[in-house]
């Protein structure tokens, strides 16, 4: 579980980044979730744009990738989610430490 400080960390890197992963019509999968998976082995933070036609709503795609790729849901601004997960091979990022 990340705290405040962390979270506001994270989002501050996630500001710049550019969605990889669009959700559409068909909702989250287990080919995207995996895809996803490996993508935050890779960067550690990545950012899914849900697109307009989405049947699904955007608080359960959320939930529902962080759940599938054990991430943290750092944020959910709008359509798009912000997902964290530490990275076994390719650590990236400090996070603050918790008190």
């Amino acid at each position: 579980m990340l705290t405040g400080k962390q979270k506001r960390f994270l989002r501050s890197k996630a500001h710049h980044l550019t969605p990889i992963f669009q959700v559409g019509k068909g909702g989250v999968n287990e080919n995207m979730i995996k895809q996803i998976q490996e993508a935050l082995e890779a960067r550690e933070l990545i950012k899914v744009s849900i697109l307009q036609n989405c049947d699904v709503d955007k608080d359960t795609v959320a939930q529902e990738l962080a759940a599938g790729t054990k991430a943290e849901l750092v944020q959910l601004i709008g359509l798009t989610v912000v997902l964290y997960k530490e990275s076994k091979e390719n650590k990236q990022l400090e996070l603050p430490v918790k008190k």
